[in-house]
């Protein structure tokens, strides 16, 4: 089966001589959500770039290929049918007069007919919750609103894959959770997702699997595979989901949790579970070794924590 995409031995170093990006492999097949993180200046961004051609020079190295084929500089006005980019500030892709101009945009510069266009326009905004808003100024739209604007502008050229920059920056609770749903459903229904992100908590809502990338690829595994290796991601500057974090500390007072949540739902289907089995209760207590675990727990997941004084806080 052809792969959605394949990354092989790329390396990129910018003109200034700063080594972006170092060896990376990997492969995505089609269908799969893969979250890629890693700290600032890993080169996510850099990689990001280099999938649909718009990055390509000749500090680069390597083979890069989209849908089985390799990704050429000389026709990357085609790659948006392959891959949809959506970038970090969405004001980036928003330039015109009204949304269903925007959205028009990228079909329009494909060639669709424009019947074909006005049904995008319809379809897209509808997908993420700006239906009716054809004619709004964009950017007079919320933050919140002008993300799911971004997304309508690449959902619009039906590509098979996306590819999205952190797309939860910037967000208030309420927008977080409607891009998240919306992203969610767009997982369910099969599309191809690679999504860099430092919203650790939204990774298992929207990825089976997490590459981790510090100028190279360090590891690359299912979610759990990932977030269960502490030592690595605190060394590569990152963190585990707090819900994770929580359950490791009731452990600590004696919860039985021999595998610790992931997200909300995976920790309500534990408590659920867990009071089914204890007739309706859940028994909590402190131990001598107890504010002992709690410490190291707390420690565990913070990079410049002092164990003792931990302990004295609790």
């Amino acid at each position: 089966m052809t792969s959605a995409i394949r990354v092989r031995d790329l390396s990129y170093t910018y003109p200034d001589g700063t080594v972006a990006l170092e060896n990376i492999s990997f492969e995505i097949e089609k269908g799969e959500s893969v979250a890629l993180v890693g700290p600032n200046g890993a080169g996510k961004s850099t990689l990001l770039l280099h999938l649909n051609g718009i990055l390509h020079s000749s500090g680069s190295r390597g083979a890069i290929e989209v849908l089985g084929e390799a990704v050429d500089p000389k026709k990357v006005h085609e790659m948006p049918k392959k891959i949809g980019i959506v970038f970090q500030n969405p004001d980036d892709m928003l330039f015109m007069p009204m949304l269903a101009d925007d959205v028009a945009f990228g079909p329009i510069n494909l060639g669709v007919e424009r019947d074909e266009v006005e049904r995008r326009i319809k379809d897209s905004l509808e997908m993420v919750g700006l239906a009716g808003y054809e004619t709004r100024v964009p950017h007079h739209l919320s933050g919140g609103e002008k993300k799911r604007a971004a997304l309508a502008t690449v959902l619009s050229m039906e590509p098979l894959i996306l590819a999205l920059d952190e797309p939860t920056a910037n967000l208030d609770p309420k927008s977080r959770s409607e891009l998240i749903e919306i992203l969610k459903r767009l997982k369910d229904e099969g599309k191809t997702l690679l999504i860099i992100t430092h919203d650790i908590n939204a990774i298992p809502e929207l990825a089976d699997r997490v590459i981790v990338l510090n100028n190279t690829v360090i590891a690359d595994g299912t979610t759990r595979e990932i977030f269960s290796d502490t030592e690595m991601l605190v060394a590569a500057g990152l963190e585990v989901p707090v819900i994770m974090q929580l359950f490791e500390v009731l452990q600590a007072f004696g919860y039985p949790c021999d595998v610790l949540p992931l997200s909300i739902e995976s920790a309500v289907r534990n408590l659920t579970r867990t009071i089914e089995n204890g007739d309706g209760h859940i028994h909590l207590h402190i131990h001598k070794h107890t504010h002992r675990e709690i410490g190291y727990a707390r420690s565990k997941y913070q990079h410049h924590a002092d164990v003792n004084h931990s302990e004295k806080a609790t």
